[in-house]
């Protein structure tokens, strides 16, 4: 999952896994564990999406279920490990209470995924040392870094022969236009 836009695909396979193929919720978690990894590209809190409990209950109510379920596990599996500490509980909890109760879409991509990815090393500790610091506690390296990407240019070279062969015969020699941005 990119950030945090898609993070409502793990809940989906979820539910077709439940609803349509019929397996157990243990079952169904574990393969939504394997699909997916999260890659966090911000610690900005305006990035770091929170959905409204009242509209996905209105759009996507099935849904809405299945993110309290999975909740309810996660916060079991929390009270057995850190017993007495509600405020750490209640940190990690992947529903914000308050007047307006929220879903945390990062949090449940940490829950969903195997893996959670920084996009530069830094990046990652900052992940690690703040805004998933208890997460990072909770799953020992699962928050890992690996820098995302290949640049255009020799995703092109690499991918379509053709096209850059073309480019070579316009623009010079492969070499040159694959590290020369200007």
């Amino acid at each position: 999952m990119n950030d945090t836009h898609p993070a409502i695909g793990s809940i989906e396979l979820l539910r077709i896994l439940i609803d349509e193929e019929k397996l157990s919720y243990d079952d169904a978690f574990k393969v939504v564990k394997r699909t997916f990894a999260y890659t966090n590209h911000t610690v900005l809190p305006e990035a770091l999406e929170k959905w409204s409990v009242e509209l996905l209950g209105k759009l996507l109510p099935r849904h809405l279920d299945l993110i309290y379920k999975v909740n309810f596990f996660f916060l079991e599996d929390l009270k057995s490990k850190y017993p007495g500490d509600g405020e750490k509980i209640s940190r990690m909890s992947l529903v914000e209470e308050g007047p307006q109760k929220k879903i945390r879409m990062a949090f449940l991509s940490i829950v969903c995924s195997h893996t959670v990815n920084g996009v530069a090393a830094i990046h990652t500790q900052i992940l690690r040392d703040t805004i998933f610091k208890d997460f990072d506690q909770h799953f020992p390296g699962m928050i890992q870094n690996k820098t995302n990407g290949v640049t255009p240019r020799r995703w092109i070279h690499c991918c379509n022969p053709d096209l850059s062969a073309l480019i070579s015969d316009r623009v010079g020699d492969v070499e040159e236009w694959i590290t020369d941005m200007d």
